[in-house]
């Protein structure tokens, strides 16, 4: 751990070495003045010679300003190396971490990497500072002083060496019982920081369910336990200041008491005992900020371990000696791949996959949560190895890329997207940073987000609160989509980056691809049937495998999963709409009675705006008989439904009644349900 730290020192060092060095002259000069003061008592007043006593008086007053002198430049030499070492260790700690694959920083957490960079890097700030000062200069005046009391009686010496062992004794019994105590206390900071990080993340969600008291309890929890782990700890290091004085104020009686004995027998004078209360007093004071000192340490020595963790952590991905530079093409090749997460190797996520994606094609993924979509765009860019099996890119294994290259070439839109502070230029120029404008308001329009980027008084100079605070979700979306645009890969991966954008702009998004980067090979995770329909093929994710692929019409006719997918996600979305309309007279088409169901969303929903579903249901006249008498009798009886005389009833009704309705509507037909947008 030392070894690591100390590492980090680097320009520093001179400030680091002069210190002691200061520190040292100071202690010689704060030696010598005791020996003075002895000299003035034993030869000046005893001689009665007011000469000698100016004399040896002006030599003192010399040496406590060059004490004093040397004093100040260890202080500003401490401070300056400390802080410099301080530096260094965030800088070391951050472009570690900037090295660190997603399992890496899955290790540590957030908020425990967070805690590392600020707190723990104080406490090992104080150290530093502390041990190259204080610990060099209470061993030297320690045993600076014992050796003048040594040199005046050995029999002096003597006791404060049994005193010394004692306190070593007792220092090392507290050491150890406190130190796993304030390593817990420092892993319930991690705890309580990433506390505070997700209520703050989460205000908006914390005050429109009104949990503030709820969040405010269990912060009170995390404090609690904290502050129960301190007076833990606490109590043992306190019982160092008492084992302290105790020994001090024995000392000081007992050298009183022998001194006055030796002073009586004529084997002590005056003025040597005198200069030996001085040295008792520098050594128990060097005995007292060793004490500190060694609290200070207890506390940082968590703190160095755990910031010695980081430095010592090798990323889990690397790019290989002379990797590939360029990526040919965007293709993609999966050959029986199988994936798990570090954090639980033995449970794959991702099994015996075996795919081949042509360049330019554009791929739509479907598959309910934990269906492992996520997991198979993750491994295209190397953010994670494949556990098994191999991932090509361009015909190359993405192992054979050189890391940057690879991620160059294969930009990714995440669902939870992250604008940084800064303007909107600034932030689109993490895509390509020597971008024209241009360059920007082109893949601006490519991602439908010019418009209301004009619309802003600024234009594209306007100021990013942190996270995008100030724009909406759907906008944020559309900006990333553009970073990612910027960069001009050769593959696109879109993980369910338009979930907040209203289908006319998917719509719009998906067809400018279409029509611009025809040779970008795409790939896009939804949930929303809509989003891929049109995509050249679509895969259908289920449990971690691949169960089907193929276009919308061929899956339709072949895939169970996709059709209930299809009927969950297109119909059963609809039960948040507010108005029903249904005809019940029997239309005869292509010789089939057919039952119409259109399911109108609200104009105001931003999701459904403009949109119309229309489910048609080919039924016997069987069915015809008990539907009508099972389902809309029941939505007539619910509460707050109206009913508006005339061929057509209208419904205004509850989400209740909708999703009965709806859910009935599946029980019975859901092989059959085709929307129809």
């Amino acid at each position: 751990m030392f070894k690591t730290l100390l590492e980090q020192i680097g320009d520093y060092k001179k400030d680091a070495i002069l210190t002691p060095v200061f520190v040292v002259l100071e202690v010689i000069m704060e030696v010598v003045i005791p020996i003075m003061m002895a000299a003035i008592i034993d030869y000046g007043l005893a001689d009665q010679s007011i000469g000698k006593v100016v004399a040896i008086g002006l030599a003192m007053i010399g040496a406590a300003m060059l004490a004093l002198w040397f004093g100040v430049e260890s202080g500003r030499t401490a401070s300056s190396a400390s802080s410099g070492f301080a530096m260094n260790l965030r800088q070391a700690m951050y472009e570690r971490i900037q090295t660190f694959s997603f399992s890496n920083i899955d290790k540590f957490s957030t908020a425990g990497l967070v805690t590392r960079m600020t707190t723990d890097v104080m406490n090992v700030q104080q150290a530093f500072q502390m041990s190259i000062r204080i610990c060099v200069r209470a061993p030297i005046m320690l045993v600076s002083a014992m050796v003048m009391t040594f040199l005046i009686h050995p029999r002096f010496a003597l006791i404060f060496l049994i005193v010394i062992v004692c306190l070593a004794a007792v220092l090392a019994l507290i050491s150890s019982r406190a130190n796993p105590t304030l390593r817990r206390v420092f892993h319930e900071y991690d705890e309580l920081n990433a506390r505070v990080q997700e209520n703050v993340n989460g205000m908006r969600v914390v005050k429109s369910f009104v949990r503030e008291e709820y969040e405010t309890g269990r912060f009170e929890k995390e404090s609690e336990k904290i502050r129960g782990l301190f007076v833990s700890a606490e109590k043992l290091l306190a019982l160092n200041s008492p084992v302290m004085q105790f020994s001090m104020y024995s000392c000081i009686l007992l050298i009183s008491w022998m001194g006055a004995k030796m002073i009586i027998a004529g084997s002590l004078t005056e003025g040597q005992l005198m200069s030996m209360f001085t040295y008792v007093i520098n050594i128990l004071m060097s005995l007292m900020m060793v004490s500190m000192t060694f609290v200070m340490l207890i506390m940082s020595r968590a703190s160095g371990e755990r910031i010695s963790e980081v430095l010592a952590e090798e990323p889990d991905l690397y790019s290989v000696p002379h990797g590939v530079k360029e990526v040919p093409d965007g293709s993609i090749d999966f050959e029986q791949v199988g994936f798990a997460y570090p954090s639980n190797p033995g449970k794959e996520v991702l099994n015996d996959l075996t795919i081949h994606i042509r360049p330019g094609e554009t791929i739509g993924i479907l598959g309910g949560t934990g269906s492992a979509k996520s997991s198979f765009a993750a491994l295209i860019p190397r953010l994670y190895d494949a556990t098994r099996g191999e991932v090509r890119v361009g015909g190359i294994p993405v192992k054979d890329y050189d890391m940057a290259s690879l991620r160059d070439n294969v930009a990714m839109v995440l669902q939870k997207n992250v604008l940084f502070s800064g303007t909107i230029k600034e932030n689109l120029r993490w895509g390509k940073e020597d971008a024209t404008d241009e360059e920007i308001v082109r893949a601006c329009r490519l991602a439908q987000a010019d418009e209301f980027i004009r619309d802003f008084p600024a234009g594209y100079d306007t100021r990013m609160e942190r996270g995008g605070a100030n724009v909406s979700g759907g906008q944020k979306q559309r900006l990333c989509i553009a970073r990612a645009l910027l960069k001009k890969p050769k593959i696109l991966i879109l993980d369910d980056s338009t979930s907040a954008v209203d289908t006319k702009t998917d719509a719009l998004i998906r067809r400018a691809f279409r029509e611009k980067i025809p040779d970008t090979t795409k790939i896009v995770i939804a949930q929303r049937i809509s989003s891929i329909q049109d995509a050249d093929r679509i895969l259908v994710f289920d449990n971690g495998r691949m169960e089907a692929a193929g276009t919308h019409e061929e899956l339709l006719g072949s895939c169970p999963v996709y059709v209930r997918r299809l009927a969950l996600l297109e119909c059963f979305l609809c039960s948040v709409m507010t108005c029903v309309y249904y005809n019940m007279s029997t239309v005869r088409k292509q010789g089939r009675e057919c039952f119409h169901i259109i399911l109108a969303s609200s104009w105001n929903h931003r999701y459904f705006r403009q949109c119309v579903y229309t489910i048609r249901l080919p039924v016997d006249s069987s069915h015809l008989q008990y539907i009508p008498g099972i389902l809309f009798p029941y939505c007539r009886h619910l509460p707050g439904l109206t009913s508006v005389p005339g061929n057509r009833d209208t419904f205004r009704g509850r989400f209740l009644a909708m999703q009965f309705f709806c859910n009935t509507l599946y029980i019975l037909y859901h092989p059959l349900l085709l929307p129809v947008l």
